[in-house]
């Protein structure tokens, strides 16, 4: 399928801008620009964070914000069931655009994504990690299918939003 993945520039960033999920999906994540805004914020708190497009040849189809030893919970040092996520990959946000979902890019682009987490650009981690909602099926069933596993212990009903972790 020709996919691969381009770190976000300035000269490229405009093609992600206007990737956009179906209407359904549209609760599921924040848009494209505000999750570029928040990845530069947080690097200026001095965490790691990659931003990617996604893109099929030279057309951008997707995009993939990727952290590093990002806290799930300020003190979540002193709480053993968000122990995976210090010294690990998170996931931050996924996303394939309306007009190419349904056609197997996010299964390819998640092992892109996976493979180059792999490489260990920070360090060498155990875990790779993500959230996603619950009514969010479809991500829900592609992850478990690559091997993530439920955190159900940190499952918070104020937050709305499933853990799941892969063994790397």
């Amino acid at each position: 399928m020709e996919l691969h993945l381009e770190k976000i520039t300035n000269f490229n960033w405009h093609d992600i801008e206007d990737l956009r999920v179906t209407r359904d999906q549209k609760n599921f994540l924040p848009d494209n620009v505000t999750s570029l805004a928040y990845a530069g914020i947080v690097r200026e708190l001095g965490f790691h964070v990659f931003t990617f497009g996604i893109y099929k040849g030279e057309k951008p189809i997707g995009f993939a914000m990727i952290g590093y030893d990002i806290p799930y919970e300020p003190d979540d040092d002193l709480n053993e069931i968000y122990r995976f996520t210090r010294s690990s990959y998170f996931i931050w946000r996924f996303m394939i655009d309306k007009r190419y979902q349904g056609r197997g890019y996010g299964r390819e682009a998640m092992n892109l994504i996976l493979d180059f987490i792999k490489t260990g650009p920070c360090r060498k981690a155990k875990y790779a990690w993500l959230c996603y909602d619950p009514g969010n099926v479809v991500a829900r069933r592609l992850y478990a299918s690559l091997g993530f596993e439920e955190v159900k212990e940190a499952y918070s009903s104020e937050d709305d939003e499933i853990l799941a972790v892969l063994k790397l």
